[in-house]
């Protein structure tokens, strides 16, 4: 998640950044910043592209929430097994 938060300091030109976890069946790791936002799929670059393969490697998911002008969440989301 290191690149999600270098990419809010060198991109997002955001003033605050939270991380939070959680673990239980899953473990869930949030990076939200008060960023200028538009970051999406189509424009993530090779950074989160990257995140996002890794994290499927081990069964997880990543979801980038990003509206133009409102921030941006990242949500990783990686199951634990039994």
């Amino acid at each position: 998640m290191a690149e999600a938060v270098t990419n809010a300091v060198k991109h997002a030109q955001a003033s605050r950044i939270d991380i939070s976890l959680e673990l239980g069946e899953v473990l869930r790791i949030r990076v939200v910043d008060d960023g200028i936002g538009g970051v999406d799929e189509t424009t993530a670059g090779s950074g989160l592209t990257g995140l996002t393969d890794r994290f499927a490697a081990f069964g997880g998911t990543l979801t980038i929430e990003s509206p133009p002008g409102g921030g941006t969440s990242i949500l990783v989301q990686i199951p634990i097994p039994a």
